[in-house]
């Protein structure tokens, strides 16, 4: 009897993920800050960035069954919360879930966590000292440092997202020997509440949809399709990387730096 898992299963991205995996194991699990009640999946109330709370979501997993599908899209935006709370649930609560997880792994295991395009920020726009902590979650008192150099949440989040980038190509070298996979999505600019309220409170997100080549938003159901991929047997050998799902934004930016610098 296997089983799935979707965080951040309420609304948005997550949420259609829910209804990707709807069928495709024996028994799905919907997950969120407060318990969602979606026809045909068992809700469950969790916070990602409480380790207890997650381990003891893992523990029914192990005993309900072989642990087939994780689909972690629970997450901050910017607008959402000030840039701590950001970092302890974007980032911390990403690696609660890796550990948690990474015991019940058996072959065909596989897992996908939710980045964000804003993930590749340019470097020099973080600074040695942020850098220098990415991979860095697990050391005491990583998030009063990254918190403090980070006072902005939209940088935050950025930060908060690329770290988790870090984590994945980690966490898969750690689940390869035994059959698993990690991998991570990294949406751009999509139509969800989250997005929208991002859309609202930043003027500059006109000009950055004005720039996409698609000329559109993305759809959340487009995102659950990328995920639901992942996590299926035909990605069998996908691994340890980042999709970057954004209507060829970023490769519009960086295509106009190019053109400039040149």
């Amino acid at each position: 009897m296997t089983v799935g898992v979707v965080t951040g299963a309420a609304s948005g991205m997550g949420r259609e993920c829910v209804q990707r995996l709807l069928g495709t194991v024996e028994h799905l699990v919907a997950v969120d800050l407060n318990r969602p009640e979606i026809d045909g999946a068992i809700g469950v109330a969790c916070d990602v960035s409480d380790a207890g709370a997650v381990a003891s979501l893992a523990e029914w997993v192990a005993d309900t069954g072989p642990f087939r599908a994780l689909i972690h899209a629970a997450g901050l935006s910017p607008s959402m919360a000030m840039s701590r709370r950001i970092i302890d649930v974007n980032l911390l609560g990403t690696v609660h879930v890796l550990d948690a997880f990474e015991p019940l792994v058996v072959p065909g295991s596989a897992a996908v966590c939710f980045a964000s395009s804003a993930a590749y920020i340019p470097t020099e726009f973080l600074g040695p000292e942020l850098m220098d902590l990415l991979g860095q979650a697990r050391s005491e008192g990583l998030l009063d440092r990254a918190a403090a150099l980070l006072p902005d949440s939209g940088l935050a989040y950025s930060w908060s997202k690329k770290a988790v980038q870090v984590e994945v190509a980690r966490a898969a070298v750690r689940w390869g020997p035994r059959g698993g996979r990690v991998v991570s999505v990294s949406p751009g600019l999509i139509d969800t509440p989250m997005g929208r309220l991002e859309f609202d409170n930043h003027p500059v997100m006109k000009q950055m949809l004005d720039d996409t080549p698609l000329g559109r938003l993305g759809q959340a159901n487009e995102l659950a399709a990328a995920a639901a991929f992942l996590v299926s047997d035909e990605a069998s050998f996908i691994s340890g990387i980042d999709l970057l799902v954004d209507g060829g934004s970023h490769a519009a930016s960086t295509s106009s730096s190019a053109s400039a610098g040149s």
